[in-house]
């Protein structure tokens, strides 16, 4: 499905502390390239909208001058195309469903919204105004093929007898008006009422005896001379003489075939997935209720698969949103197979699915199937050429002990599901309470970390590089560290996983490059020699297409010489897209940037980037240079990285040495660096600056 992005809010809200709530969500959580306009009234709205074109309305249902459905419906008076969400209070259910009715794709709850559904929530809206707008299409086009349907008309006289047939009537009845004229009405217009399997009162009749205009019943078909049936709607209507008395009837019909199929395949759209067939959320919504009631009846249990796509991002925009759509379908149809004909498989939008399975016996039921869908999504889709591989991370809750109601069997299944993530991709999780707690924890931490930049709570320290040939200090890593107002030190492995599944990991880390960089200039300036100064890249700041320009923009700020510059990243990041990470990695070079593999040993399998990628430093992970003293036989990943490195011209830099005896085995080894606790811990500005100043003792 081709996906539209958000360019252009328009936020109505007159609670300021909310409005920069959500301005700081917009801002951090990817979507830096949407222009935000901030109003506090209903009327400051609609000057809005009349004067420019927004692309999503998020819309307080309590203003100053609009309260509740007012709001909705001036909103959408005045721009009726714009997806809406409305934001309601937690007592507001009912106003919420009442706003979906009046034409609002969604709602979001005060007090409720985290970054991760607020996103989800606009993204959906967006898709299923963009849904409405063809089924709108799709209707106003039956309309017109309707109204250039030419009716048939039959004529009777007062006995019951026919009189005439038009064209059309001739056509629908397969009798001609030589043939019919003179026969009963009965014989030639043959009708069956489809609900009640009986034939109806003869409409001429009925018509001629109480003058009046008469209906068939809504069910009828007519049954044609070669007994073919065709569904029909009509009107009946005396024909009457001077004196007002009926003298015979007339029947205009028309053949509704196409009618009745437009109305089914508009319903089925309704309740469908546009793009893979899929039962929607609401129709899934539906099916879970009545399977939980079925359950409830029966005492039985069932079960709720939230799964995630993983890689599916990276096939959308490599090749295009049309493979992925073909990609999407592709998977829809492995796990329809996956499951019986009583369950249900609904895609809800984007690359997410979730699975109702409608009576498990045990949940090692859903486990089996669990794991059928996670083999089968992960094998080749050969699509337009090319194959394709993506996995799935997979949610599970069960009724009745993880929810009473679809909201919430398909919320924990997702908690799950992220549990999964985290936990390693390509993998299934069954909910437990304890998620909750951590999810809210995580929700914490996000929300605490939208606001830490700001309120500068955030503080680099720097850990001393020693050049193992002379002693002398050549160059420092900054570690980011966070002081939480209540919390005090938040751990960096607590906050930056969730900064990255945020991106938050972006402006966070844009501030350690930027600080990173003025620190050292400052050194410089104060005329202390450091060498490099390393900072740690993720792989989100590493594929975010201003990478590039963000680094030369801080350093021709900063006045930082390049050279003095080390950019540190993993194994697994440089291989991700290895195909653009090569001219990124020159694009460095050519200004004098220096870059290390960091953690090397730890992720990709094959060593044929060393020699691809211009690289100029490997550090060897910790893990290995703490084996060094548990004997002979795990040092010799240790020296063959030395090796390796001196051969291939490349400055070789031990991580986390603590002893001794691993900084002689490093030395004899002809190890060009180190860094560790034996040395220092990472330390303030002011302490390095003294180290710089006196040397490591």
């Amino acid at each position: 499905m081709s996906k539209r992005p958000i360019k252009v809010l328009l936020l109505v809200e007159d609670n300021l502390g909310d409005a920069r709530l959500f301005r700081e969500m917009f801002n951090e959580h990817g979507l830096h390239d949407t222009e935000l306009t901030h109003v506090e009234s209903m009327s400051e709205a609609e000057k809005q909208l009349a004067e420019r074109a927004f692309d999503i309305i998020l819309l307080d249902l309590g203003l100053p001058d609009a309260q509740g459905l007012g709001a909705v419906r001036r909103a959408n008076a005045v721009a009726p195309r714009v997806p809406l969400v409305v934001l309601t209070g937690m007592e507001d259910d009912l106003l919420a469903t009442q706003a979906l009715q009046e034409g609002a794709q969604d709602y979001l709850i005060k007090g409720q919204i985290d970054a991760r559904g607020l996103l989800r929530a606009l993204r959906y809206a967006v898709e299923r105004k963009i849904a409405e707008g063809g089924l709108f299409v799709e209707k106003e086009r039956a309309q017109v093929t309707l109204n250039s349907i030419a009716d048939a008309v039959i004529c009777t006289d007062v006995l019951g007898n026919i009189t005439f047939l038009n064209l059309v009537a001739e056509k629908l009845t397969a009798w001609s008006s030589r043939e019919g004229t003179g026969r009963p009405m009965a014989e030639v217009f043959r009708i069956v009422d489809t609900a009640s399997c009986e034939i109806p009162p003869n409409p001429m009749d009925l018509a001629v005896v109480h003058n009046c205009v008469m209906n068939l019943p809504p069910s009828c078909v007519l049954i044609r001379r070669d007994g073919f049936e065709i569904p029909i709607e009509d009107s009946v209507a005396p024909i009457l003489d001077r004196q007002g008395q009926p003298t015979g009837a007339v029947i205009v019909f028309r053949d509704v075939s196409v009618t009745r199929a437009i109305i089914g395949q508009m319903t089925h759209s309704a309740q469908h997935d546009f793009l893979t067939g899929l039962p929607n959320r609401m129709l899934f919504n539906d099916r879970v209720g009545q399977a939980i009631a079925w359950a409830a009846r029966h005492m039985r249990e069932l079960a709720v698969l939230f799964l995630d796509l993983d890689g599916f991002k990276h096939v959308n925009d490599s090749l295009g949103h049309s493979i992925g759509d073909k990609l999407l379908q592709s998977i829809a149809l492995r796990l329809v197979d996956c499951v019986r004909g009583s369950d249900t498989v609904s895609r809800q939008g984007g690359d997410e699915f979730v699975v109702l399975l409608s009576e498990v016996k045990e949940p090692e039921d859903a486990a089996i199937i669990a794991r059928r869908m996670l083999r089968v999504v992960a094998e080749t889709h050969s699509i337009d050429q090319h194959d394709l591989h993506v996995t799935t991370s997979i949610g599970v809750s069960v009724y009745p002990d993880d929810g009473l109601d679809a909201e919430m069997l398909i919320k924990n299944a997702d908690t799950a599901m992220y549990q999964a993530k985290e936990n390693g991709l390509q993998s299934y999780r069954f909910f437990k309470p304890a998620m909750n707690v951590r999810a809210l924890e995580r929700q914490s931490i996000e929300e605490s970390l939208r606001r830490a930049l700001e309120r500068q709570e955030f503080a680099l320290h720097y850990q001393p590089k020693i050049d193992l040939r002379t002693g002398t200090i050549s160059g420092a890593e900054a570690f980011i560290r966070w002081n939480h107002p209540t919390r005090g030190p938040v751990a960096p492995a607590q906050f930056i996983p969730v900064a990255e599944d945020s991106g938050l990991i972006l402006p966070i880390g844009n501030w350690v490059l930027r600080e990173a960089c003025k620190q050292a200039r400052a050194w410089a300036g104060a005329g202390l020699h450091l060498g490099t100064m390393a900072v740690n890249i993720s792989a989100m700041e590493f594929r975010d297409e201003n990478f590039l320009e963000g680094v030369f923009s801080i350093l021709k700020d900063t006045g930082l010489d390049p050279r003095s510059l080390e950019l540190e990243l993993t194994e697994s990041v440089l291989m991700k897209r290895a195909e653009s990470t090569a001219p990124i990695l020159q694009a460095l070079r050519v200004e004098g940037v220096q870059v290390a593999v960091d953690d090397f040993g730890t992720g990709y399998s094959s060593l044929s980037y060393l020699q691809k990628f211009p690289i100029d430093a490997l550090k060897i992970d910790q893990s290995f240079v703490r084996r060094i003293t548990t004997g002979s036989g795990e040092t010799t990943i240790v020296t063959a990285v030395i090796s390796m490195g001196r051969s291939l011209e490349l400055r070789v830099v031990a991580e986390g040495v603590e002893t001794r005896k691993e900084l002689a085995f490093l030395h004899a080894r002809q190890c060009d660096e180190a860094q560790g606790y034996y040395f220092s811990r990472p330390v303030v500005a002011q302490q390095f600056a003294q180290l710089l100043e006196t040397g490591i003792s």
